[in-house]
């Protein structure tokens, strides 16, 4: 359904919580959360924060808190009430009750967004999974008219046997998906293996969303991937050769998603075929905005999620984009074993491009296999995948629900 990014659609006016416990990237954290919120049609008109040790088991932010977070939301007009924090299937129907406001939480936002956003059949497959999954535990909340029954006779039955018929149905979709899914992976495999077989280097970007990688990935091969400030606003897996001389011939460049702050486990699992193009590459572009205030855990974020996937094996070159706005200059910085492992770059205005072609060309001279305190790809590492991601796939569904969480409105 399209969201108040479409032409004549109203945002949903929303009210923003924060809870600081204790992070040292609590501010940027909710910024990020405004933009989120932005980005899935919503209009953020107020934030409320709080300060704990821990979060409250019941409400997160504790029945108090509570109180003013409603009073405040409904004085503003808000018709959605949207945490920085990953609530529990209890907390959140809490909140809703004592709220009376719809209540989601960060990666319900995330979810959202990618929903919106994700264009080829294989983006929209991984979404539909991962939205499933995070659901799973929520389905009770589409029959909460029954609680008003107070379980009387009669009613019990047929409410239980309509959560079990929505359980095999979403057991039975969810099934399809994978069996979908797990084709897609197969073809990435033959796709990885013939550019293998003709000894093709394999390069990916990978950064924080936002940081300008489809810029550049389009600047590099003039593929027209569609870019705008905005986050997560491609998240599609595109792949081009480009060609880097006669000497290196063509090496195939991937533009992949962008990650944030509390990825959710749901999206990192599903987007397994899009990420397994990150973790078969033969060196990683790292693209950092270099004028944000908050790089350099941006850079943490997203090595964690590399580690996540089981990528952080593979050779990085940190490339510090957005100089023009930093007043920053192009360059190239070299480790302690003389490799390349910065390079300052416009990826709007062109400044240090060339730069940066000679970081691949000087990569795949070396096959990318010896950076300090990185081991080299081999075909073990190829052929296996992180566990959690076939853990992910293989689980049993349980409970779920088989509606999505807009934001913006219907």
């Amino acid at each position: 359904m399209p969201m108040a990014d479409a032409p004549g659609t109203i945002n949903t006016r929303a009210v923003l919580v924060g809870v600081d416990l204790g992070a040292v990237d609590f501010t940027a954290s909710l910024e990020e959360l405004a933009l989120l919120a932005s980005s899935a049609g919503a209009e953020p008109i107020d934030t409320i924060t709080a300060k704990r040790n821990a979060p409250d088991p019941a409400h997160f932010v504790g029945s108090g808190k509570a109180d003013e977070i409603g009073v405040a939301a409904k004085a503003a007009g808000a018709e959605l009430v949207i945490f920085n924090h990953a609530l529990s299937p209890a907390q959140q129907r809490n909140l809703e009750r004592r709220l009376e406001l719809r209540v989601i939480d960060r990666t319900s936002l995330i979810l959202d967004i990618f929903a919106q956003r994700a264009q080829s059949h294989e983006g929209k497959l991984q979404v539909e999974l991962a939205q499933l999954q995070h659901l799973a535990t929520r389905l009770i909340r589409g029959w909460t008219h029954l609680e008003r029954q107070k379980g009387g006779i009669g009613l019990r039955g047929p409410g239980e046997t309509q959560l079990e018929t929505d359980r095999r149905l979403i057991g039975e979709r969810v099934k399809a998906l994978r069996t979908r899914l797990a084709k897609l992976r197969k073809q990435h495999e033959t796709q990885r293996r013939a550019r293998g077989r003709n000894n093709t280097f394999s390069v990916s970007l990978v950064g924080y969303t936002n940081a300008g990688k489809s810029t550049l990935f389009n600047t590099l091969t003039k593929a027209g991937v569609y870019v705008a400030n905005q986050l997560f606003a491609t998240l599609d897996t595109t792949s081009r050769r480009l060609y880097l001389g006669d000497q290196t011939g063509s090496v195939v460049i991937s533009d992949t998603v962008g990650f944030v702050r509390e990825l959710p486990h749901q999206l990192v699992a599903a987007f397994r075929a899009t990420l397994e193009e990150t973790i078969h590459a033969d060196v990683l572009l790292h693209v950092v905005d270099g004028s944000s205030p908050t790089r350099m855990e941006q850079i943490e974020q997203v090595n964690e999620v590399l580690r996540e996937i089981g990528a952080d094996h593979i050779p990085q070159i940190l490339v510090w984009n957005k100089i023009d706005m930093a007043d920053l200059q192009p360059a190239v910085e070299r480790d302690e074993h003389d490799k390349i492992s910065r390079v300052f770059i416009s990826a709007r205005s062109g400044a240090g491009l060339d730069l940066l072609r000679e970081a691949i060309v000087e990569a795949a001279a070396s096959g990318a296999t010896s950076a300090p305190g990185l081991s080299p790809k081999n075909e073990e590492q190829d052929d296996a995948a992180p566990e959690f991601l076939d853990d992910f796939l293989d689980e049993d569904l349980g409970e779920s629900n088989p509606t999505s969480t807009h934001v913006g409105p219907h």
